[in-house]
């Protein structure tokens, strides 16, 4: 049993220091719950995950934990507490009530301009925050970006996130979720940076806008490249260098309106060369977020 919110306090990595409210959802070897601390009574989110005895621990659950258990910034959940037992391992965080999905789901047809730059300006912060720690997130898309009742948007769900001290050639490509994977990974490319994570920015921003997904692909890789194509052109030898190397790569403009810069900045993040990818430290610099209020230019990074 192990903690690291309060080490000394005998409250925490306690499973009796929580209580279950709810079922919120569950997957192939997680279940999250809504809970309440019997501590302090705020509420929080239990991700309790399944310990298969010949299996040990999900590699994914360690991977979040100890990724999450360094990461203090506003605009990333918080891990509070981590409780293990022979049965399980729970991961308790910040509870938000609602994700980008549902928010977008509520609000039909495109969000209001103005939301859209402020959710976009704090999903930037979050990934600069972690891009300069040498961390990629890999499964970017709507579900895994909490929207609180004041509006502050957090990155979520670390599974599949890795730390990086070098550009890697390692990765699996099946990491991020068809809708929101870069034309490089579906063509095969196992050398990720933080180009990949730039390209989900820029499929949700359009989404943001327009209230449908910018590459909405219905069948397969084959359908999601040509859907992307469609919309950016198919690359060559002289736009992405190495492209006719990648193993699914089969040589073969529209584009969206929109308000002030918007366009331009979405186009530097969708990018088929990932080299060609705004960062989202630069991105933060953009003409786009031009009229912000000056004070979210003085947020703190920490909670």
């Amino acid at each position: 049993m192990f903690s690291f919110s309060q080490p000394t306090s005998p409250k925490f990595g306690k499973a009796d220091s929580y209580e279950k409210l709810e079922k919120l959802g569950e997957g192939s070897y997680a279940t999250v719950y809504k809970g309440k601390s019997k501590v302090n009574g705020k509420l929080v989110a239990l991700k309790v995950i399944r310990l298969q005895e010949e299996e040990g621990t999900p590699f994914t659950a360690i991977r979040e934990a100890s990724l999450l258990k360094g990461l203090k910034h506003a605009n990333i959940v918080l891990l509070h507490d981590i409780i293990h037992t022979k049965e399980t391992l729970t991961l308790v965080f910040e509870y938000v009530h609602t994700d980008l999905c549902q928010y977008m789901d509520k609000h039909p047809g495109g969000l209001h301009p103005d939301n859209v730059k402020l959710f976009l300006f704090q999903l930037l912060r979050g990934l600069s925050y972690i891009h300069q720690r040498y961390i990629l997130h890999r499964d970017l898309k709507p579900q895994n970006l909490l929207i609180s009742d004041t509006g502050e948007l957090k990155l979520a769900d670390f599974g599949l996130a890795r730390a990086k001290s070098v550009p890697s050639h390692t990765y699996s490509n099946e990491v991020v979720t068809l809708w929101y994977r870069p034309p490089d990974v579906l063509l095969g490319s196992t050398d990720y940076s933080t180009c990949l994570d730039m390209w989900g920015v820029g499929c949700i921003f359009i989404e943001m806008i327009q209230g449908v997904a910018a590459f909405p692909g219905m069948k397969d890789i084959q359908d999601q490249l040509e859907r992307i194509f469609l919309v950016l052109g198919t690359p060559s030898e002289d736009t992405w260098p190495g492209v006719n190397s990648l193993p699914h790569f089969k040589p073969g403009k529209a584009w969206l309106g929109y308000v002030d810069h918007a366009e331009e900045l979405a186009s530097r993040f969708l990018q088929c060369f990932p080299k060609n990818r705004l960062s989202a430290q630069a991105a933060l610099n953009h003409e786009y977020f031009s009229n912000l209020p000056p004070r979210l230019w003085e947020l703190q990074d920490s909670t």
